[in-house]
């Protein structure tokens, strides 16, 4: 399911979710990095980025969409950036997107 899921279908086109994490991962204040699309009733779905900073690092919204926008076609800029503390993952490091999409579909029910 997870690898479906990385393709993201916004405004006619797709977006892999793994070629703007490889981007995001260049980012010199970035520790990890994770791509998801969410729903959106215009796009259908629209690019999120969901990001930890490495330690001792501060980095804003704005700072990894102007990142994105010289480095990448416009379409694939993430239209919302999510700066963390942690991601989840599994035992063996594996970032678990599922559970970073059901966060989101939990907060728009509640």
């Amino acid at each position: 399911m997870d690898r479906k899921k990385d393709m993201i279908k916004t405004g006619g086109e797709n977006v892999s979710s793994q070629e703007v994490e490889g981007l995001l991962l260049r980012h010199p204040k970035l520790a990890m990095a994770a791509v998801i699309g969410l729903p959106d009733p215009y796009w259908m779905e629209v690019v999120s980025a969901h990001v930890v900073p490495k330690p001792g690092m501060e980095v804003t919204e704005e700072d990894i969409i102007a990142f994105c926008k010289q480095n990448m076609a416009g379409y694939k800029v993430p239209k919302k950036v999510f700066i963390r503390s942690s991601l989840p993952m599994t035992a063996s490091g594996k970032i678990l997107k599922r559970e970073i999409r059901a966060e989101h579909t939990k907060q728009q029910k509640g």
